[in-house]
């Protein structure tokens, strides 16, 4: 049933997942009891999706290009069966996530940007901060030092990141960077202030990124919470 992403916001919301579920294919829909075929809709989307909604799938269905397969939708169903399963263990490891978090107290969650999960995997990453003499050290762990190249001679003025180090630090430290910034206006002025000197967006998330570090070192170093003027 290829059509149906056009009429749906995404494919991967419960309300798809039960459509497909109990009618795997524009066939099934097609030829659905149009009150069933609401009512779960209806019962599946809690009420966003109304019989006008579920009309419109039911006639693009009628008309769908796609062809019956049998093998394709009992493949489709066990798919599904197969996602929701791993949401549900997702969601049971986000939860001990958020419980672990909460006993943690550490200041670094009260960084505007930085949520539970995204937080979790930074001091998991980083372990004891202790172990780290300087800000610029947890830097190199993370990948996130410049370096240059030189040979003989020649010198790369150009500096790039080394990307040595904890890969899955340096994702979280990025990923915190780009919410920090949107939440936070120091972050925020500081990436403007990148993106005026003409640097790429990514660049610039790199030095926020930066200097999310040495906030989250002096943080977990003083044990004090954020204040608007770090």
């Amino acid at each position: 049933f290829p059509e149906l992403e056009k009429l749906v916001s995404s494919l991967h919301i419960a309300v798809v997942y039960a459509l497909l579920s109990n009618y795997p294919g524009a066939s099934y829909i097609a030829n659905a009891n149009t009150e069933e075929l609401a009512e779960t809709l209806c019962t599946a989307s809690k009420g966003r999706y109304t019989k006008s909604k579920t009309a419109e799938i039911q006639v693009a269905a009628g008309v769908s290009i796609g062809s019956k397969m049998p093998a394709k939708s009992m493949e489709l169903k066990h798919t599904i069966a197969l996602i929701r399963e791993q949401d549900k263990e997702i969601s049971e490891v986000e939860s001990a996530i958020d419980k672990i978090t909460s006993q943690m107290d550490s200041p670094i969650f009260t960084i505007p940007g930085i949520g539970r999960h995204m937080g979790a995997m930074i001091l998991a990453e980083v372990g004891d901060f202790s172990n780290f003499a300087s800000a610029d050290k947890l830097l190199a762990f993370a990948g996130l030092s410049p370096s240059t190249y030189q040979s003989g001679q020649l010198q790369n003025c150009y500096a790039h990141m080394e990307k040595r180090g904890s890969r899955y630090l340096r994702y979280a430290l990025f990923n915190a960077a780009k919410y920090v910034c949107l939440w936070c206006p120091t972050f925020s002025a500081y990436l403007e202030k990148k993106r005026s000197e003409g640097k790429h967006y990514n660049v610039a998330i790199s030095h926020a990124a930066k200097k999310l570090v040495r906030l989250i070192f002096a943080m977990q170093r003083s044990g004090k919470a954020f204040l608007a003027d770090y």
